[in-house]
């Protein structure tokens, strides 16, 4: 069975990467759409199999490689970590392959999109059922390339080709970390089999390891290196610029990357080495500061985009900040759980944000939209059903694991839970905030498009017009330094919010009038109500077994919890107020999304006028990529230059092909001018040479000839 479940993706993707041009678009979609179907429903029955058991189960499917004493195999490690994640990543790849039935319809390559879609969901199964950390990082390093394929899927886009060569670098620094980390989980157990290594934990937990001049903790090292893994693909601050450019992609790829898989593989990591992780405490307080950051970084940043996916990304990269708090004070369980839930309602904000862009012709821009709702009302409730989820709404998904979250930082007496917990309250506010903002601009308010004042973007696209008196800035309520005025992503000056969105257009390759909004089609409906049953009943249905009383039987040994960690059972005692801190947040937050888009929409921009500083702070993301540019793009390339002008050009060149091809050519055109034609000239050189011959035999003497 897992077989089939780890496979079926891979021939799809062969018959749709291979034989696409022969078998057609339209059974390429069926061919691997339905091989995740059936991926999937298996998966759900490994699901309500497995969990309880005491004891994985190893399935071996060969032997890999033997190098020495290293032996790697390939086979699947089943427990309930991996049947959550074989859930997940299957049921949700399954949905984004049938809404880009409806979604990619009108691109003409569409067997090579859903070839990238199911080698990408290959790679991350082959990621969640490793038995071995080399078999993980070949996963790992499969959904980097599958990522890098995906959003630069259209290739013609400079931007996008940006963003993938982006995400795929940035992710070989953390790739970097993890690899090394690999090296020494295997110098210290001299395995990398879990089942060779979680026994022995105990053994080496005291072990030093001398390392830049200094003895360190050898597991708190090797837990940070592979943490650096995690950060990288899980986009944590500092490792999180790739995301929010992965945006490039077409929507599906963002549902299923961005949303359920790809970045929720470094959450997995650290679960899945929780015994490792559990013996490493000033590891785990890292994991703790670093998740608290990013989950309050990423929503400040998601407070002022106007890219309806750039909002739905930051809020991932918060949210996965959530997970790694979890993590990072013990409570795996929640940590697992938020990613479980989180699956839902994320896919669901993504594909539905796919289906307001399909509905508003490939706009993306919310200072181009508002007024949404009576024209595409299943949209706009399955959009409300995921904004709920996301903000922790009582009894939807998002409220059983990210009010535990909360809870758990609360209580953990390790160091850094008050960072973590203050940052995540906070972080509920501005989720909550943001989430409306999202909303209210793209579904209420004032209409900010029409059919007057079409602008086409290179002769492909209408642009929509502001069919309201008040200025785009005001009218969304997004801040400007004057009226009428846009600023992009750097803060300077571009044309008008109703022209702004031009530049944001998914697919510049299809012709479109002007027209109405319009509903999607049922191919690309039926997977958002799909995820909205999870969405609002996942956290319900499976509390208890997660995080509730029926946690212990449920996971087994997948988790680690040493003897002294008791958070899961803590929460339950956590003050009324910390419990109830996560609902006023949410509260607060839609008041104030309320009262500053709908009641008085001209607020945010008089706001952001008085606070320049601040909003171009929050609207360059806190100048990291500026940093970045600064630190090491701009001298690598400076220094990549000088080796190009200098060092290839100057020196081996010049000293060597072309220097020596110079220096011919030179004795060439001397010696050429002997050739004159003259044969007074030939005398001349003739009696030169037998001049020369006799002087050198004066000189030396005549050679002597016999004895």
């Amino acid at each position: 069975m897992y077989h089939a479940i780890v496979f079926f993706p891979l021939i799809g993707a062969i018959l749709a990467g291979l034989f696409g041009r022969q078998l057609g678009p339209r059974v390429c979609e069926y061919i691997t759409t339905g091989l995740l179907a059936f991926s999937a429903l298996l998966s759900w029955g490994a699901f309500l199999d497995v969990p309880g058991s005491e004891h994985a189960t190893r399935v071996q499917v060969a032997t890999w490689f033997t190098a020495g004493d290293l032996v790697v195999d390939w086979a699947f490690r089943i427990d309930t970590l991996t049947v959550v994640m074989l859930v997940v990543v299957t049921t949700v790849s399954t949905l984004v392959h049938l809404y880009s039935i409806g979604y990619m319809e009108e691109d003409p390559h569409r067997p090579r999109f859903f070839a990238y879609l199911s080698l990408f969901t290959f790679a991350m199964l082959m990621l969640v059922t490793a038995d071995n950390l080399v078999q993980m990082f070949f996963g790992w390093e499969g959904v980097g390339l599958a990522s890098y394929l995906l959003i630069g899927f259209w290739y013609e886009k400079p931007s996008a080709n940006a963003a993938a060569m982006k995400a795929f670098i940035v992710n070989r620094v953390g790739d970097f970390g993890f690899s090394l980390g690999i090296f020494l989980v295997f110098v210290l157990f001299g395995s990398v089999a879990f089942d060779g290594i979680f026994p022995r934990v105990n053994e080496v937990k005291d072990a030093t390891f001398h390392f830049l001049g200094y003895d360190w903790n050898a597991l708190t090292l090797a837990c940070l290196l592979l943490f650096m893994g995690a950060m990288g693909k899980s986009a944590q601050f500092l490792l999180h610029t790739w995301l929010p450019d992965a945006m490039e992609g077409p929507t599906p790829v963002s549902a299923l990357i961005h949303a359920a898989t790809m970045v929720t593989a470094g959450v997995f990591m650290v679960a899945r080495l929780s015994p490792l992780f559990e013996l490493a405490p000033n590891a785990l307080i890292v994991v703790t500061i670093v998740g608290a950051i990013t989950a309050f970084f990423a929503a400040t940043v998601g407070l002022v985009q106007n890219d309806i996916k750039r909002v739905i990304a930051y809020s991932t990269c918060s949210q996965l900040g959530y997970m790694f708090v979890a993590l990072g004070v013990g409570a795996y369980s929640a940590g697992v759980f938020h990613l479980f839930t989180h699956a839902f309602f994320k896919a669901l904000l993504f594909l539905g944000a796919g289906s307001v862009i399909h509905a508003m012709h490939h706009e993306q821009d919310m200072r181009n939209m508002g007024a949404l709702r009576p024209y595409i009302p299943f949209t706009a409730a399955m959009m409300a059903v995921g904004t709920l989820a996301l903000i922790g709404f009582p009894f939807t998904a998002g409220f059983y694991s990210k009010d535990a979250i909360i809870e758990a930082a609360y209580m953990s007496t390790r160091p850094g839970h008050t960072l973590a917990f203050l940052a995540t309250v906070i972080a509920a506010f501005m989720t909550s905030f943001y989430s409306w903002r999202l909303f209210f601009l793209t579904f209420e308010g004032p209409a900010r498009w029409g059919h007057h004042g079409a602008h086409g973007h290179d002769d492909h696209h209408a642009a929509p017009a502001v069919a309201h008196s008040v200025t785009a800035h005001q009218a969304d309520g997004l801040p400007g330094h004057h009226e009428g005025v846009a600023h992009d992503d750097k803060g300077h000056d571009v044309e008008p919010a109703s022209h702004a969105a031009h530049t944001k257009h998914e697919d510049s390759h299809h012709d479109h009038a002007p027209h109405t909004p319009h509903e999607s089609p049922l191919v690309m409906t039926i997977p958002l109500a799909i995820l909205a049953v999870g969405a609002l009943f996942a956290g319900l249905i499976f509390k208890d077994r997660f995080i509730g009383d029926g946690m212990d039987k449920f996971w087994g040994h997948a988790l680690a919890h040493g003897p002294d960690n008791h958070i899961m059972h803590d929460i339950h005692n956590a003050p009324g107020w910390v419990v109830a801190s996560p609902f006023v947040m949410l509260v607060l937050g839609f008041v104030l999304a309320f009262w500053m888009y709908i009641r008085r929409p001209e607020l945010p921009g008089r706001l952001a006028a008085q606070q320049p500083i601040l909003y171009r702070f929050l609207l360059n993301k806190w100048y990291v990529d500026e940093l970045y540019d600064r630190i090491f793009v701009r001298p690598a390339k400076d220094f990549g230059k000088f080796l190009w002008k200098e060092g290839d050009g100057r020196i081996i060149d010049g000293m060597g092909p072309d220097g020596i091809a110079a220096r011919v050519v030179d004795v060439t055109r001397g010696v050429i001018r002997f050739q004159t034609g003259y044969v007074y000239h030939y005398a001349f050189v003739m009696l030169v040479g037998v001049a020369g011959l006799i002087s050198w035999y004066m000189v030396t003497g005549l050679p002597k000839v016999g004895n």
